[in-house]
């Protein structure tokens, strides 16, 4: 029995969907609701559900941003990445951005043959995935891999117009590991090997130790060198003239060797275009 998870802030618009997927598709089973992107993300990964209906806009975490880091957490645990349907607002552009990358969704409020179309087109996927497994076809990697580009083409198609660029930082406020910040000292940005997201702060590593930083890492992109900091994962940024090398694993999944620190960084598939040569 096919198995479905529905992640939206409305709840009457939640039960409604919910009540047209019972009269569209009767033997799909509801498993759980959620509100918001970061339940969906911890839902999914428990409940491994067949397809997922994902709210664009919620509260917190929106719909885009959740089924990237949904994607990331499947891949680094080696679970199956749900067939992803976006429930949306009408928008026009939004629409041509999900026609142009094949994209699945679903018009709020819901719209019955709207809906009966995406149920025909989940029924397909999900055949030609029981069929790809009972033929021993089924290659993890490979659908993971399609499901980040098709993923990364939304999220550029997606992208808000660009608004007037901030002063790029040169040096970065920080307090030192485990002193409480007390004590705030300057970090030049030359010195930064990788930025890293942990909690409520970002880990600012150097050669020589780490630091603290308050400042949200999506808050710190638009005022970076995106030709010096590249974006590998949704949690790290990296100063490219620091890689020394990167590796693939047996599951095509890569990871950077640095040249001044032992540690390796691994490469989310949305990033890995990045290094499309290897």
């Amino acid at each position: 029995m096919p198995t479905a998870l529905i992640a939206e802030d409305e709840p009457l618009l939640a039960a409604a969907l919910q009540a047209e997927l019972a009269r569209a598709w009767p033997e799909l089973q509801i498993v759980a609701t959620v509100g918001d992107g970061a339940s969906a993300v911890r839902e999914a990964l428990h409940l491994h559900p067949d397809v997922l209906f994902m709210d664009i806009r919620m509260p917190g975490m929106n719909g885009l941003d959740a089924a990237a880091e949904l994607l990331e957490a499947c891949d680094e645990a080696a679970t199956p990445f749900p067939v992803l349907v976006f429930v949306t607002a009408y928008d026009q552009y939004a629409m041509q951005a999900f026609e142009t990358q094949a994209v699945d969704y679903v018009l709020k409020p819901v719209q019955p043959a709207r809906l009966q179309k995406s149920v025909h087109k989940l029924r397909l996927a999900l055949d030609s995935q029981a069929r790809a497994a009972t033929n021993n076809e089924a290659d993890h990697s490979t659908s993971l891999q399609a499901s980040a580009e098709q993923l990364r083409q939304l999220l550029a198609a997606l992208q808000p117009p660009p608004t007037p660029a901030a002063p790029l930082l040169r040096q970065l406020p920080v307090s030192a590991a485990g002193t409480g910040g007390n004590t705030i000292h300057m970090v030049p940005l030359g010195e930064v090997i990788y930025l890293q997201a942990a909690d409520k702060y970002v880990r600012v590593v150097t050669a020589t130790g780490e630091h603290l930083l308050r400042t949200p890492l999506k808050d710190l992109l638009p005022q970076l060198d995106a030709s010096e900091f590249w974006q590998i994962h949704r949690s790290t940024l990296v100063r490219a003239s620091a890689i020394a090398s990167a590796v693939r694993d047996e599951a095509g999944r890569l990871q950077l060797q640095l040249r001044d620190r032992p540690e390796r960084l691994a490469v989310s598939r949305i990033y890995a275009p990045l290094f499309k040569a290897m």
